[in-house]
């Protein structure tokens, strides 16, 4: 007589412990307390969070200190091209390396100027927009 019992081992039973164990640690960190949690740099913008001046982060990566009275966060920078001067760019490195760029060769290759470019005394007095903000992080 053939057994018409289901194995429930090999692929199959691997790929569903996989998903419990993903499920199960999701609902324990949404659970868990003390661990901060990133924010928008839009919503922190409409709760009145003040920008202040383009800084370097502790891993060196460009980002702004965004607070009020109580609250801190570090939001870092997400732009990796900015304006200097109608002759100069700089390229923004993750590590916080600046590069200098010629802006004709640069606006020659692309077709002209690129308005999504933020100018670089925009981002270093904190006047930014919301694109070229990235994640935000408490400050400790």
């Amino acid at each position: 007589m053939a057994s018409t019992h289901i194995n429930n081992t090999g692929a199959r039973a691997g790929w569903k412990g996989f998903v419990g164990l993903v499920v199960a640690a999701a609902i324990g960190f949404a659970f868990m307390p003390g661990i901060a949690q990133a924010e928008s740099f839009s919503k922190l913008e409409k709760q009145g969070y003040a920008v202040g001046k383009l800084t370097k982060g502790k891993a060196g990566g460009y980002g702004w200190i965004i607070s009020n009275s109580n609250k801190r966060f570090f939001c870092r920078l997400n732009a990796s091209l900015a304006y200097v001067s109608k002759k100069e760019m700089v390229g923004i490195t993750s590590s916080g390396r600046l590069i200098k760029v010629d802006r004709a060769t640069f606006e020659a290759k692309i077709g002209g100027p690129d308005p999504s470019i933020p100018q670089w005394s925009d981002l270093q007095s904190g006047r930014v927009k919301p694109d070229d903000v990235g994640s935000c992080a408490p400050v400790r």
